[in-house]
């Protein structure tokens, strides 16, 4: 997991290989530390994400309670078909904007940040 773009108002966060116990706590945690560093648009860069499970789902719905409370907004990009499946079957795609397309994302990410502030 790396931190991949930083801008003034948003970041990207790349995630490669599983979102799983061992790794939620660790995404959840970098989500936060970016919000509360003043980025209030924060993408989540799927196309490396093999597997997610509970935990992982967990994790980011946590991000999200927290980081919208304070008037930020996490999108998820190129979200690959299994993750995007289970993220309609938990209704988690109502919760979460994706885009298949990473510039997408970061461009509606900070334009979202820009009418806010």
């Amino acid at each position: 997991m790396s931190v991949a773009d930083v801008f003034t108002d948003a970041a990207v966060v790349t995630v490669e290989g599983e979102i799983d116990l061992g790794t939620a706590a660790t995404l959840r945690g970098e989500l936060l530390a970016l919000h509360a560093a003043g980025r209030r648009g924060l993408v989540v860069d799927f196309a490396g994400v093999r597997f997610c499970d509970a935990s992982g789902l967990g994790a980011l719905v946590a991000a999200h309670n927290r980081v919208t409370a304070g008037g930020g907004r996490i999108r998820l990009a190129r979200v690959r078909p299994q993750q995007a499946r289970l993220l309609r079957i938990t209704g988690l795609d109502r919760l979460f904007p994706t885009h298949d397309d990473l510039a997408e994302a970061v461009a509606a990410a900070r334009s979202s940040t820009a009418s806010a502030g």
